[in-house]
């Protein structure tokens, strides 16, 4: 498959996504996620092993994310069954910057996330600041 097609393809399921995260869909963020014990979602506070504690944390995470606007996004097609998402955000209300890396694989249960990070931006870059 040509890889404009299948840029479309992951970035109508980012579309996708980033509406089940708006309307905090529960069953259909944990839909995106492959199913198993080597799914990764590293957040801004917590590191989730496996797609039980992903679950566990949208499920304990009250009223869900807060809502943000996308900044930019760029998908990388890596061949015909691979991709990773690269999203800077914004939330409602604060400057800070966020950042969302999700590593897309096309399993036998269709296009599933298997590894995703997200994280805020220091205030600063780390060339600005003192060394530790």
């Amino acid at each position: 498959m040509p890889s404009a097609v299948l840029e479309t393809e992951i970035t109508a399921l980012s579309d996708a996504y980033e509406r089940a995260l708006a309307n905090n869909d529960v069953t259909a963020l944990d839909g995106f996620f492959f199913d198993g014990p080597e799914t990764v979602r590293y957040g801004v506070g917590e590191n989730l092993y496996g797609t039980e504690e992903i679950a566990a944390f949208r499920r304990a995470r009250k009223g869900g994310s807060p809502p943000r606007k996308m900044l930019r996004r760029v998908v990388t097609v890596l061949g015909d069954n691979a991709a990773v998402v690269s999203l800077e955000f914004q939330r409602e209300g604060s400057s800070k910057i966020g950042r969302q890396m999700q590593t897309w694989f096309l399993s036998p249960q269709g296009w599933k996330i298997i590894a995703a990070h997200v994280s805020l931006m220091a205030e600063q870059p780390e060339t600005s600041r003192s060394a530790l």
